[in-house]
């Protein structure tokens, strides 16, 4: 069971590298996102990109929650929530190469300052505490997104 937790909340093993784990989340996410558009699977307006991330926050939730008490509290090696960061960051945004670069540097930026009180959300007990954060950046990200899509 463990075997599974960790894939799902270090996306796949991305949590576990040396330099900077939660950028390597994000563009495990980044990469998600380009193989969904390269099969065609969905798009980034759709129920089903919508019903992704809710399932896979749940599992980053559930998983978080049982690796906490192996590897203490709000683990580095836990990036499932920058995946899902990215992922919101995304919703009803086309794709595109350079949307997803956007996206990608507004999340980070509002996933590393925590601003506008994302770093509250961290008080969350468990796995809830350690995806809110992320999931309130990726709003914040998406938001400002929009606007630099419907201005330029």
């Amino acid at each position: 069971m463990k075997i599974i937790h960790t894939l799902i909340a270090t996306a796949f093993g991305a949590g576990f590298s040396p330099f900077a784990p939660g950028t390597a989340g994000a563009i495990v996410a980044c990469a998600i996102l380009w193989l969904i558009e390269k099969l065609d699977l969905f798009t980034t307006y759709s129920i089903s990109f919508i019903l992704l991330i809710i399932i896979c926050t749940v599992l980053g939730v559930i998983s978080t929650n049982y690796l906490e008490k192996h590897w203490g509290k709000d683990p580095s090696k836990v990036v499932m929530d920058e995946v899902i960061g990215m992922w919101i960051t995304m919703i009803f945004v086309p794709f595109s190469y350079l949307n997803i670069l956007l996206a990608f540097i507004l999340f980070r930026f509002f996933d590393i300052t925590k601003p506008l009180g994302i770093r509250k959300l961290e008080n969350f007990p468990g796995g809830i505490g350690v995806m809110a954060d992320d999931v309130l950046a990726g709003i914040y990200a998406n938001i400002v997104l929009q606007l630099i899509i419907y201005f330029i």
